[in-house]
């Protein structure tokens, strides 16, 4: 069962969004000459203005699932929505561990980044209303959404369940000259 959250605070700068939060390092072994590890700011400022997700999930029965998403960079977390009855959700019931990554789909340039991390109910309601209004700065009027029980809320009487994912793992691969694959750890 995925875990709830407990109530938040005011929206404040935690440890994964500081440069020094994770413990950061360059794997030699996937990376050219003269590359150098990247700071998670980098990761971070990629997080926060990716507008698409891959949210990878694993189905009861061990099968991967993999689907695209909108999400929103906040409070040191990815978030992203889905309805109660929908794959991911039900997925998420089973096993809550998932890998989101975003990125560019290019060989040669880019920087991708690949989060690992416990997606965990995000219920508060001030904290739902703070995430709707970010969905909506980012999105514009067609991704508004109220709050309903704990819940993401539409016009239409859609609800949605919201997640956050704190990095556990994260990494990082700079494609070009160099290439370069860095690895961030979080306590």
């Amino acid at each position: 069962m995925p875990e709830k959250d407990t109530p938040d605070t005011p929206e404040t700068p935690d440890a994964a969004d500081t440069p020094d939060a994770a413990d950061t390092s360059l794997d030699p072994h996937y990376s050219g000459e003269g590359a150098t590890a990247r700071p998670w700011t980098e990761a971070v400022a990629l997080l926060e203005s990716a507008e698409l997700y891959w949210l990878s999930t694993v189905r009861p029965d061990g099968r991967p699932h993999v689907t695209p998403l909108i999400g929103v960079w906040s409070q040191g977390a990815l978030h992203f929505c889905t309805g109660p009855s929908e794959r991911k959700a039900r997925n998420l019931a089973a096993n809550p561990e998932v890998v989101l990554t975003t990125g560019a789909n290019t060989l040669t340039e880019g920087f991708d980044v690949v989060v690992e991390g416990r997606a965990a109910r995000v219920t508060d309601e001030r904290r739902l209303i703070a995430l709707a209004e970010a969905w909506e700065a980012k999105y514009g009027a067609d991704w508004h959404f109220g709050v309903t029980d704990g819940m993401f809320s539409n016009g239409a009487g859609g609800r949605a369940e919201v997640f956050a994912v704190t990095p556990r793992t994260a990494f990082g691969f700079a494609k070009g000259d160099p290439y370069g694959q860095t690895r961030w750890l979080f306590a």
